[in-house]
């Protein structure tokens, strides 16, 4: 897509910890915004409004909360009429490292998974209900699978570090070369000890 850059760009992933950034991020609509811009890069506010069901005033305001956090920044304009925005990052991982960080950041951090796990649901239903639209090699290629595992901590760490490997050739605003025909798909990595494990 002509969005995406075709040479490809240095990865920038962010690891969220602070709190005002954290809060920012913890609102449906600054979430879904910049998930849209990692995803199609970059992108008017008018863009934003006309994909995510809002209003270009509404959009413009979340962008430059995002902004003032140094999770977005304004491009520059082509006609001088509306600003693109862009993404600070290529990807985010949201709050705390280990179990030292304060009480507000995890917080803020499992609101922002909470979010974000509503929201990657949400595309997933929307895919499920256009599923039948799709062309045929789409729905071929389309996967929604569950895996119970026996597998140690330490196994499970390398087996999320193997996948990762194996996806981030493919990150829209990083990729080189990236063939004419390519769309944009969402790919869900979640893995956790059972929680009915004793």
């Amino acid at each position: 897509m002509s969005f995406i850059p075709s040479g490809g760009s240095e990865e920038r992933r962010t690891r969220v910890t602070d709190p005002r950034a954290l809060r920012a991020l913890a609102h449906p609509l600054r979430l879904a915004l910049l998930e849209r811009l990692m995803a199609f890069g970059e992108q008017t506010a008018a863009q934003c409004a006309e994909a995510l069901g809002s209003t270009t005033s509404n959009c413009s305001y979340h962008l430059r909360a995002l902004a003032r956090v140094g999770l977005v920044a304004p491009g520059k304009s082509a006609d001088g009429r509306e600003r693109p925005w862009r993404s600070s990052s290529t990807g985010l991982e949201f709050g705390p490292s280990d179990i030292t960080t304060s009480k507000a950041s995890a917080a803020a951090a499992r609101a922002v998974d909470e979010l974000t796990l509503a929201r990657e649901e949400e595309l997933t239903r929307q895919a499920l209900a256009r599923r039948e639209d799709q062309p045929a090699e789409w729905r071929t290629a389309e996967a929604n699978h569950s895996y119970a595992l026996r597998i140690t901590a330490p196994e499970l760490e390398q087996l999320v570090a193997e996948i990762d490997r194996l996806v981030r050739p493919y990150i829209g605003l990083t990729r080189g070369g990236t063939p004419d025909d390519a769309e944009v798909a969402l790919v869900r990595v979640i893995a956790f000890r059972h929680p009915q494990s004793p």
